[in-house]
C-alpha cells in the first residue's frame, strides 16, 4: 500500500530531535564521568565529550545519507562505566587515550577483517553480559548511595526518575537531570553559563602506551563496544527489517572512534535504544523516510558538541554522589538486561556468576582491572565444566 506524499517529514524529524535528546541527556553524566576517572582533567573531559558527540553526529548523518536506514550513532556509555570502574591508571589521561586508540584500531579491523568480528561474535553472550553486569554494578549502586549520603536530594531525583519512568520512560533520566540543575539552583551552586564557557576548546592529548592499560582499557573496551553496542545496534535495524551490511558500519565508526580518540574521546559505536525510536513505526509510518531521523538526530549531536563545556560545568559543580546517581539511574535497564542474559543459560549460569563477581569486585592485578579477569575466570571455568562434562 502506497504512503500519502508528505512534502516534509515531520514525524521523523521530530524522532531525530527525540532521540538525540534522549541519547545526551540520558548518558553523558556516565560519560563524562568515567573520563574524569582515568584522569582526564575538566577541559579534557569536555574536549572528549565535544569530540564524541560530534563524531557520533557525524557518524549518524553520514551512515544514514549513505544506507537510507535510520543508522543511529552513540558513544559507547557501557565503555564510559568501564572507565569509571577501572578508575586512574599509571601514566595518567594520556595513557588512557593510548588505550582509546589501540581499541579504536580494534574496532576498524572487526569492521574489515571478518574472522576479528566473528571471534568477538564467538564470546560466548552469559559471559560478555555477566562482565558487563560487573562493570555496571558499582554505578548502578549509586542511587542508593546518594539517598544514605544526601536523602533529600537523592530521594528528590529517584522518585522523580521512578514517576516519569512510569509514563514515559525514555524521559526519567533527563528529568533526573532536570531535578538535579534545580537541586544545585535552589542551593545556590548552579554554574553561571558564560559563552566562553559553553564552547570548549579541543585538547590535543598525546597518548602514551601502556601494556597494562591496553590489557584493562583497550581489550575490555573494545569488546563491551562490540559485544553491547554494535551487534544489538545490527539486531535492533535487523527487528525493523533494515539489514545493512555490518562491516562497513563497524568500520566508520570504529575510523571516527580513532579521530576523536586524540582529543579525549573513548569510543562511538552503533546505537541499540535511540536506534529502535528511530527506526520504529512511531518514527514516521513509510520506512523509506525514518532515514531522516538518522540525520536530525546526528545534526543535533553536533550542535551538542559544541554546548559541551555547558554539560561538564554542571557536573563539576554537583555532588560527585549525585552524578554517579543519575548514572546509575541511566544504566539500571542495561544492567538488569545483561544480568538476566548472563544467567538465563543453566549450563552457562556457574561461568556467567564467576565473571560477574570477578568483574564487579575491582580487583587490579599486574595493573589490569577486573573486567579483563573476570572474562578470564569465567572463560576457564566454563572451559573446565566442558571439559569435565566430555569426559
Amino acid at each position: 500500500m502506497p504512503y500519502a506524499a508528505e512534502p516534509f517529514p515531520f514525524h521523523a524529524v521530530m524522532a531525530g530531535l527525540l532521540a538525540a535528546f534522549v541519547g545526551c541527556a540520558s548518558s553523558f553524566a556516565v560519560v563524562v564521568h568515567g573520563l574524569k576517572a582515568v584522569g582526564a582533567s575538566d577541559v579534557e573531559a569536555t574536549s572528549g565529550l565535544m569530540a564524541l558527540s560530534i563524531a557520533m553526529g557525524l557518524g549518524g548523518i553520514i551512515l544514514s545519507l549513505k544506507t537510507r536506514m535510520p543508522v543511529s550513532v552513540a558513544w559507547s556509555t557501557p565503555g564510559a562505566a568501564l572507565l569509571a570502574t577501572t578508575g586512574a591508571v599509571p601514566g595518567g589521561f594520556s595513557t588512557a587515550v593510548g588505550a582509546f586508540l589501540v581499541s579504536s584500531i580494534l574496532l576498524v579491523i572487526a569492521g574489515l577483517w571478518k574472522p576479528l568480528g566473528r571471534a568477538v561474535r564467538a564470546i560466548p553472550s552469559a559471559l560478555a553480559n555477566a562482565m558487563l553486569a560487573g562493570i555496571l554494578l558499582h554505578l548502578c549502586i549509586a542511587p542508593v548511595t546518594a539517598v544514605a549520603q544526601m536523602p533529600l536530594a537523592g530521594l528528590a531525583i529517584v522518585a522523580v526518575w521512578a514517576l516519569v519512568a512510569r509514563i514515559k520512560r525514555v524521559l526519567a533520566v533527563p528529568a533526573a537531570v532536570i531535578v538535579l540543575i534545580g537541586i544545585l539552583f535552589f542551593s545556590g551552586t548552579a554554574p553561571i553559563f558564560e559563552l566562553s564557557a559553553l564552547l570548549p576548546m579541543p585538547i590535543l592529548i598525546e597518548p602514551q602506551f601502556s601494556l597494562s592499560a591496553i590489557i584493562s582499557i583497550a581489550i575490555p573496551l573494545f569488546i563491551v563496544t562490540m559485544a553491547s553496542q554494535n551487534i544489538p545496534g545490527i539486531a535492533v535495524l535487523a527487528v525493523h527489517n533494515y539489514r545493512p551490511e555490518p562491516g562497513p558500519l563497524f568500520t566508520v565508526t570504529g575510523i571516527l572512534s580513532l579521530l576523536s580518540a586524540p582529543f579525549g574521546g573513548h569510543a562511538v559505536n552503533l546505537a541499540a535504544i535511540t536506534a529502535a525510536i528511530c527506526a520504529g513505526p512511531d518514527c514516521h509510518p513509510d520506512p523509506a523516510k525514518r532515514y531522516v531521523a538518522g540525520v536530525t538526530a546526528g545534526i543535533v549531536y553536533v550542535l551538542f558538541g559544541f554546548l559541551a563545556g555547558g554539560a561538564t560545568a554542571l557536573i563539576s559543580v554537583s555532588p560527585p554522589v549525585l552524578i554517579e546517581a543519575i548514572a546509575g539511574l541511566a544504566l539500571i535497564g542495561a544492567f538488569g538486561a545483561a544480568i538476566m542474559a548472563a544467567v538465563e543459560d543453566s549450563h552457562e549460569r556457574e561461568a556467567a556468576v564467576a565473571t560477574f563477581l570477578v568483574a564487579a569486585s575491582g580487583l587490579t592485578l599486574f595493573g589490569i582491572g577486573g573486567a579483563f579477569w573476570g572474562l578470564i575466570a569465567g572463560g576457564l571455568l566454563r572451559a573446565l565444566r566442558r571439559f569435565g562434562t566430555a569426559t
